[in-house]
């Protein structure tokens, strides 16, 4: 018996040794490796813990530029929302890395070496997906289309990317509109014995889009989802969380506060997700929207089978998502139009000449709507929903001049690059929706609110669709400036958004 408590002693020692030296060589070993390479060429940043890296200097950036508002209502605004692409490069040079625990991230913001990553064919640089390695993270939409790669990427896509189609977006275009409708008769009601009236515009798309994407994706509406739309929000909180620390391998099934919430959070979602596709699957089989295709892919015999678990993980991302990224668009671009009065007298003379007082926008006058396309395009440039996009080195790589590691994330500030004086000239920082009229072209590096190449944002479509029809529609019934209660705070969570609301006094056309 002590024979055997020796040998059992042995092995766990041995085991232990084995994990330390594991754990010695991920964190210690290779990052010096990786470091040592990247300043043989000159990509330096800031000095980093050999344990954590950067991940207390970037909380401490951010904290710093959220804890008071801008100025005054101006469009630079990328030190506010993203300090680390203006902090660190302005002392590091570009590119610059920075880490998170062992892990490195490349900075690059040049718009070649971006269309050079996003369209390569070759399988060098994958997805990243939300939160990368942390499990923590990747709660919130790591199983869906947004965080998959590989093979079950490819399969997901095919399946989901029909439900977006530009033609079957047209026949959305009725119901979107009836939406949008809804929300701004509440408007009428709200102002009714006065002749303006404060609204903020933030909490107001949000309810919008909401319901847009409950109805065209998955036959509901925003009464029958609204918990699962506040669970998420809850979820996103704990989610940032874990994006701005280091995971320890293990940590998540200590039974902590957080941990435990995140567990109860993720377990009624997963049930609620699961009920109303129960409620509403037999309906939507017969339309084909997003859920009727999934349910269609679930069955046997099908070549993209979707198994219920993963239909429950796209209904997430896309409940999530299509909600998040419409919203912001039409709150940045209605306080836009708010402070810029000559581009809001603009669009409306378009949108009244093109459907006049009282019609809605239809599939076949959309297109029409060619300077509400501009602002909606000029908005996405200043204040783009989503603030960087990242891929990984598979292997050892040459991008241009630069030799980067495997393993390497490269981070592309969409933000930085979207304000960029050398990329847009001198005027980068301010809005001019005449940017994007007919005939001029831009950079494939160097705009890119919905990503580019194969990984484009397949919701990009719906996105642009429902952002113009709601747009249009606020612009037949009211004008708008904004209101003095209205507090410029642009900051980043999942998306781009205002700290403390979008305040607009609302004026009845």
């Amino acid at each position: 018996m002590a024979s055997l408590s020796s040998w059992l002693l042995l092995a766990a020692l041995v085991a232990a040794a084995h994990y330390v030296l594991r754990l010695l060589h991920s964190f210690l070993w290779v990052p010096y490796l990786i470091e040592r390479r990247l300043r043989r060429q000159g990509i330096g940043g800031p000095p980093r813990s050999l344990l954590s890296g950067n991940a207390a200097d970037y909380r401490a950036l951010l904290a710093a530029a959220r804890s008071a508002p801008l100025a005054s209502f101006h469009h630079s605004i990328v030190a506010r929302a993203t300090p680390q692409y203006t902090e660190w490069p302005a002392r590091y040079g570009r590119p610059f890395v920075y880490w998170f625990g062992p892990r490195p991230r490349l900075v690059v913001s040049d718009p070649e070496l971006v269309k050079t990553v996003m369209t390569d064919p070759t399988g060098a640089f994958d997805k990243a997906g939300t939160g990368g390695n942390n499990p923590l993270a990747r709660q919130l939409l790591g199983e869906g289309l947004v965080g998959i790669s590989g093979e079950k990427w490819a399969r997901h896509r095919r399946v989901i990317a029909p439900a977006f189609n530009i033609e079957r977006i047209k026949a959305w275009i009725p119901e979107i509109a009836a939406t949008a409708s809804s929300i701004l008769d509440k408007w009428e009601v709200q102002g009714e014995s006065r002749t303006e009236f404060e609204v903020d515009v933030h909490k107001e798309f949000h309810t919008l889009s909401a319901d847009v994407i409950s109805c065209v994706a998955f036959g509901s509406s925003y009464e029958e989802g609204k918990r699962i739309f506040q669970l998420q929000e809850e979820q996103m909180k704990l989610a940032l969380l874990a994006m701005r620390t280091v995971y320890i391998p293990g940590f998540r099934f200590v039974p902590t506060k957080k941990n435990r919430t995140r567990k109860s959070l993720n377990k009624e979602i997963r049930s609620s997700m699961r009920k109303l596709i129960e409620i509403n699957g037999r309906k939507c089989e017969d339309s084909k929207n997003l859920l009727g295709l999934m349910l269609s892919a679930s069955k046997a015999g099908n070549e993209f089978k979707m198994g219920i678990e993963e239909i429950i993980d796209e209904c997430k991302t896309f409940y999530f998502a299509g909600k998040e990224t419409t919203a912001n668009l039409l709150t940045w671009a209605t306080l836009l139009l708010a402070l810029h009065q000559e581009w809001q007298d603009k669009a409306r003379d378009e949108v009244l000449q093109v459907c006049g007082r009282f019609e809605h926008p239809s599939p076949e006058n959309l297109s029409n709507l060619k300077i509400v396309a501009m602002v909606i395009k000029e908005t996405l440039r200043l204040y783009p929903p989503a603030l960087f996009i990242n891929r990984t080195t598979t292997r050892d790589v040459k991008l241009g001049k630069l030799d980067i590691p495997a393993g390497t994330r490269l981070d592309f500030p969409i933000i930085g690059i979207h304000h960029d004086c050398d990329v847009w000239g001198t005027d980068a920082e301010e809005f001019n929706p005449s940017r994007f009229a007919d005939g001029k072209s831009y950079h494939l590096g160097a705009y890119f609110p919905f990503g580019i190449g194969p990984t484009i944002c397949v919701g990009q479509n719906l996105a642009m669709v429902e952002a113009k029809v709601a747009l249009a529609m606020t612009l037949q019934r009211f004008a708008f400036t904004v209101s003095s209660s209205y507090v410029h705070a642009p900051m980043m969570l999942m998306t781009l958004q205002p700290q403390y609301g979008a305040q607009v006094i609302v004026h009845k056309n």
